[in-house]
This record gives structure tokens, C-alpha cells and sequence, in this order.
């Protein structure tokens, strides 16, 4: 689901928001993008060994091909494990700093999250959580299996269903649980987030439209719960269940 947080992010209403790559499992973003190694989430969590301040998230970011700020994990587990290991135990001040000026806005992206998950730490210090998942039933029954834990991550967990499956109003009723916003399959308005040179842009796709309604939606989410930081902030993170098919919206 990074393709999801990076359109959230890339259509965020105000600010110059940055997007995490926390994914225990590896990241894309690098490979994705041609970015390199350096700076990252490893140069990250090395300099938060030693400071903590609002400048570090810029200095260990890149900026994509369109704009949009980006800390992009290694592609290995292993190195990926390491630098949360740093981050989760000393660098988590690190993020809120981060996100602490009123027109700005972290969020970051934590891959498949269970309750041995080395970036839960970084769920639990966030104002918010998404968890996205594709309304079927085999990803709903794993966002089932997550309901009675959410609560003690977080005080504002939100629900999104990516691409075509059973209806909102259904999800709603079987899990109970409100749902936040959808996002569409189209691969066309994803394709620049995924380093495809061809591609709507993606401000005139249903994608860019889907995901500046659920970045707006996710402010107002945030706010009551952090009314001190103003309308705009946010340090967010974003899930996803297990899957076992193909994407909807590309990974």
C-alpha cells in the first residue's frame, strides 16, 4: 500500500508533507525511483542515535520525480529491522519533531503491522492509524483479527477499503467498525507514484482525487485529537493486512 500513502501524502491540502518508509519487510521506494541509498531510513536512524530535532527528517530525505519528500527504507529486511530497532527505541521523538510546525504533515508507511511488528512503536506515538485493506474476505477476516488490538495502538484508528469488493455499508456492518474512505483501482493515476514514466497525472485521476478527499478527511480525523498542533499536522502511519492476491493499487 505505499502507492496509497504516497498519494495521500502527495495530495495532502496543505504543506509540504513527507512520507516514511517503515516497512520491516523491505522497501520499494529506492528501486521504485532509482533513489539512492542514501539518504534513508538506515542514514535516519544512525542520526538519531545522536540528536532529535525538526531537521533531521529533512536531511536523511529525498525528493521523488514529482516533488514529494520521501525517507526511503533499504530494500533488505534485514538492514530494514536494524534501523527500526534504532528508530522505535530513540528516534520516535524524532517523527512528532517532525511533525510538529502547524502546516506540516508526516506519515508513514509501516507495512503489514501485527503486534510483533518492530515499527509498532511508531504506531503507538502517532495521532493517527490507517489500515488498509481490499473489501474481500480474505483481507477483511485478518482486519478482523487486528479489531480488539487497535484500540491500544492508537486512539484514532481509521479503516480503508482499496479497490472493488463488498460494499462500504456492508464492511461497516460486519466488522462494525466505521470506514474512513475508498480508494480506486486505477492503475493509470498510479503509475508516476510508481516510477512509470507514463501515467495521468495524478491531481486528474480518480486515484488523486480519491486520496485528496481521504487526505482531508484524515486531518479532520487527527484534529480533535491533537488540537494543540493545529488543523494541519499530522504524524500519521499507515497499514496494511496481509494479502494474497494481486494488487489493486500497485504496492
Amino acid at each position: 500500500m505505499t502507492t496509497a500513502t504516497l498519494a495521500m501524502a502527495a495530495r495532502w491540502p496543505v504543506g509540504d508533507p513527507l512520507v516514511i518508509e517503515a516497512d520491516p519487510a523491505g522497501g520499494d521506494l529506492a528501486a521504485r525511483h532509482r533513489l539512492a541509498s542514501s539518504p534513508g531510513l538506515v542514514s535516519l536512524a544512525a542520526a538519531a542515535r545522536r540528536a532529535s530535532n525538526t531537521e533531521l527528517l529533512n536531511e536523511h530525505s529525498q525528493r521523488l520525480p514529482g516533488g514529494l519528500r520521501v525517507v526511503p527504507g533499504p530494500v533488505a529486511a534485514e538492514q530494514a529491522r536494524a534501523a527500526l530497532g534504532v528508530l522505535t527505541t530513540r528516534g520516535a521523538r524524532t517523527v512528532h519533531a517532525g511533525a510538529g510546525p502547524a502546516d506540516a504533515a508526516v506519515l508513514v508507511d509501516v507495512g503489514r503491522l501485527d503486534s510483533s511488528s518492530p515499527a509498532l512503536p511508531l504506531v503507538r506515538g502517532a495521532e493517527a492509524l490507517v489500515v488498509m485493506a481490499r473489501p474481500r474476505a480474505d483481507e477483511l477476516s485478518h482486519v478482523a483479527t487486528l479489531l480488539g488490538e487497535i484500540p491500544t495502538w492508537t486512539k484514532t484508528p481509521g479503516l480503508v477499503l482499496i479497490g472493488e469488493g463488498y460494499g462500504r455499508a456492508e464492511v461497516e456492518r460486519e466488522l462494525r467498525v466505521p470506514v474512513m474512505g475508498t480508494l480506486p483501482h486505477d492503475s493509470s493515476g498510479a503509475a508516476l507514484l510508481c516510477g512509470e514514466p507514463q501515467g495521468r497525472p495524478l491531481e486528474k485521476s480518480a486515484l488523486g482525487r480519491a486520496a485528496a478527499r481521504l487526505a482531508r478527511d484524515l486531518v479532520a480525523h487527527i484534529q480533535p485529537a491533537a488540537p494543540s498542533k493545529g488543523s494541519q499536522a499530522a504524524a500519521a502511519v499507515t497499514t496494511q493486512v496481509p494479502s494474497s492476491g494481486n494488487g489493486v493499487v500497485p504496492r
